[in-house]
């Protein structure tokens, strides 16, 4: 591994341990030359993937591309380091095992997206603000619309052994 301060190509490794779900290995190095310390990990990669971009271009997938966009979408929300690096390792393997080797951003998009919804609402409506190119308030307005609508709908069917007689009415405003 080449050293990022000096280039020198001889560095050696102090520390490794796995990280991300065993996923990755983090390794710990030092440059001889310069004494220079730095972190690398190491991946397992299936395939080569190309991301096909809206104008036809064809770039290679970068998962640090989708980490930093996704860590903007995210900025000062609760939703932790590790959660969202869970949430793109989950995404990368996606796409890794869908046996394409061209993926369309769109689909990268949507999968950020779907992801994000159920991680953080807000980064989900930051997200769809620069992925969709909204223009105008009303953009906002119906990502928030579809966001309220998911909220109203039932989380689960009512159980069998429910009845009737055993909801009680709140009283009305009219009443109190």
């Amino acid at each position: 591994m080449r050293c990022p301060y000096c280039a020198c190509g001889d560095t050696q490794v102090k520390d490794s341990r796995p990280t991300e779900e065993n996923a990755a290995i983090r390794r710990r190095r030092v440059c001889p030359d310069c004494g220079g310390r730095f972190t690398t990990f190491e991946r397992v990669q299936l395939r080569e993937l190309m991301v096909v971009k809206r104008s036809g271009r064809k770039v290679p997938f970068d998962r640090d591309k989708l980490s930093k966009s996704v860590g903007i979408a995210l900025r000062k929300r609760p939703a932790g380091e590790e959660r969202m690096d869970r949430m793109i390792s989950g995404i990368a393997r996606q796409l890794e095992s869908s046996g394409e080797s061209e993926i369309p951003s769109s689909t990268i998009g949507e999968m950020v997206m779907e992801a994000l919804r159920g991680l953080d609402p807000v980064a989900y409506v930051r997200f769809a603000s620069v992925y969709r190119d909204f223009r105008e308030v009303a953009d906002f307005e119906d990502v928030l619309g579809e966001i309220a609508r998911q909220g109203d709908e039932p989380v689960s069917e009512p159980s069998e052994t429910a009845k009737q007689s055993d909801v009680v009415p709140l009283p009305s405003a009219k009443s109190r």
